[in-house]
């Protein structure tokens, strides 16, 4: 078994390929390892420049078209070999030379997961820095895993931690709480960060929503996955104590000789109430009826088109 497999997804990084492959093979000199690059469905150059590495321990894994990080993530997991997996973004903002440092960390204090601290952040004050700590913060606050850098890629991990995280939809963004609930151990180190050279962030604000609604769905898998009745049971008492004063106050009112049919906004308010945690319920169990059908039918949630040897330039066997 191989030291160490480097998994890096990439969708139209063409022009950081070349400088990323280089910088890996510098940094890892002393180890014996494999670089697997994830091409999430790129339209750019980006394949055949994976291709033209001249070295057969980089690997291609080709998707059919564009599943998003975590199912990239997911897929280069799946034909990693190596004792440890490392992940970092393939747009040269990690630094692979602080990857030694992390897996030596990892094996002299026999963690499951090393998670890097971004240091000295070159990204934008406004759209992505001040998100980032106030996310962090949310995160930590609800799920009670004190991790500082959520958003940093730049991970190492055991290979059965990594291969047991089972990652869905887009939530690579909470992989140390995946990996805390099936616990394994963690620590954390400061990584360096570059400011983006070549190509374009796919980083947007619309990331602020979904990080949200996955975030309730995190909270809801560490805290009440296995006692679903603390949470919906609560909320069920207290809707129905809410409703049950107001309908004793509406028969008074009645009693009284008042009109209530005359106060749409108690029944509005209601009705916003509970549409608001039916949608809640229903995403929730959405998800769960999701992870159900992958995991029991041992589906997978991305499909490979093709696995390619950059030396070879032919379908590995």
């Amino acid at each position: 078994m191989k030291k160490l497999s480097l998994v890096i997804c990439v969708y139209n990084e063409e022009l950081n390929i070349a400088p990323l492959s280089e910088k890996i093979i510098q940094s890892l000199t002393d180890y014996e390892y494999e670089v697997i690059f994830v091409d999430d469905g790129s339209t750019d150059a980006t394949r055949n420049n994976i291709l033209n590495i001249n070295d057969e321990r980089f690997v291609m894994v080709q998707l059919r078209k564009n599943y998003g990080q975590s199912s990239a993530l997911a897929a280069g997991i799946s034909v990693a070999t190596g004792e440890y997996i490392a992940t970092l973004d393939g747009d040269l903002q990690n630094d692979p030379a602080d990857i030694p440092m992390m897996l030596q960390l990892a094996e002299d204090g026999d963690w499951d997961l090393v998670a890097g601290i971004r240091s000295n952040r070159k990204d934008g004050l406004l759209l992505r820095l001040i998100p980032s700590k106030i996310a962090n913060y949310l995160i930590r606050l609800l799920t009670k895993v004190d991790i500082k850098d959520y958003g940093c890629t730049l991970k190492v991990y055991k290979n059965e931690i990594a291969k047991e995280l089972g990652l869905y939809g887009e939530l690579h963004r909470f992989i140390p709480i995946l990996a805390s609930s099936n616990g394994a151990s963690i620590t954390q180190i400061p990584v360096k960060h570059h400011a983006r050279q070549f190509g374009k962030t796919k980083y947007n604000l619309s990331r602020t929503f979904k990080v949200a609604s996955d975030l309730i769905l995190m909270v809801f898998l560490t805290r009440y996955m296995q006692k679903p009745m603390h949470i919906f049971g609560g909320l069920g008492i207290l809707i129905f104590t809410i409703g049950a004063i107001l309908n004793v106050y509406l028969l008074g009112l009645k009693i009284m000789g008042e009109d209530i049919w005359g106060k749409p906004i108690l029944i509005l308010a209601l009705l916003m109430v509970l549409g608001g945690i039916q949608l809640i319920t229903i995403g929730i169990i959405s998800e769960i009826q999701m992870r159900t059908y992958y995991e029991s039918q041992q589906k997978s949630p991305f499909k490979i088109k093709r696995i390619v040897s950059g030396k070879a330039n032919s379908p590995a066997k």
